[in-house]
């Protein structure tokens, strides 16, 4: 789907939030809802840049740290792959303070959300740095350059273009699933319908809008990474071409 097509549904998406907000019925609800999806986004953000973090460091400890190193990489990979978002929410949540360790609602849904997500990432940016072609290795060697220098100015560009795609569905699923965090008494945009849909039993008017703002939500995020890929791709293209 190109760029256009989802331009033109954000519009119309907005559109037809517009036009509900002028209902009584609707205009009621949008207040605390988009009070819980500021909440939403901030989650989803600074989910996703911890998740980014870690992805990475796990890819490349995994790649060519020491062997301890490698193995605790992949304990996590493993253990955030290979159990649920939710348990993961509740053990920080409710077992960490058992051992001491408390932290707020806010950043367990943050950490819990990027770990889980980081951890998906992780193979992402492997499998990117593994799909360069040898030959450019090959290239970099002949120049003397450090694993370091060759990462960093020859491999990670030209992964970085193959990484964008996953990295931007798994970002949407990271936005999807900060729904989980209304569970651990987080006034995100899922408790804010679920506790007004309770006290009202408008359940029409609420969901409808909630669904729009998370379709809102997953276009701009689905636009922005679409022009970070074609930005991105151009600066490669521009830079074999010289």
């Amino acid at each position: 789907m190109g760029i256009g097509t989802l331009v033109a549904m954000l519009a119309i998406a907005l559109a037809v939030i517009g036009i509900l907000a002028t209902q009584a019925s609707y205009s009621l609800f949008l207040p605390g809802l988009l009070q819980g999806a500021t909440l939403t986004i901030e989650i989803a953000i600074l989910g996703s840049l911890l998740a980014v973090v870690m992805g990475v460091l796990a890819a490349l400890a995994r790649l060519y740290g020491p062997a301890p190193l490698r193995w605790l990489a992949t304990v996590y990979v493993e253990i955030f792959r290979g159990t649920s978002a939710l348990v993961q929410l509740f053990w920080l949540f409710f077992v960490l303070p058992q051992f001491g360790v408390t932290l707020n609602a806010f950043l367990v849904a943050v950490v819990a959300l990027g770990l889980n997500v980081g951890a998906y990432g992780s193979e992402v940016v492997r499998g990117a740095i593994l799909s360069v072609a040898r030959g450019q290795w090959e290239a970099c060697t002949a120049l003397n350059m450090s694993r370091a220098q060759m990462l960093r100015r020859v491999i990670l560009p030209q992964a970085f273009v193959a990484m964008i795609p996953p990295w931007g569905n798994l970002f949407i699923e990271l936005l999807k699933s900060t729904s989980l965090v209304s569970l651990i008494t987080l006034s995100d945009l899922a408790f804010k319908a679920q506790q007004m849909n309770q006290n009202t039993f408008k359940t029409i008017p609420i969901f409808t809008l909630v669904l729009l703002m998370y379709l809102v939500m997953s276009l701009v995020l689905t636009i922005g990474m679409r022009l970070l890929e074609r930005r991105a791709s151009a600066g490669l293209a521009r830079g074999k071409a010289a």
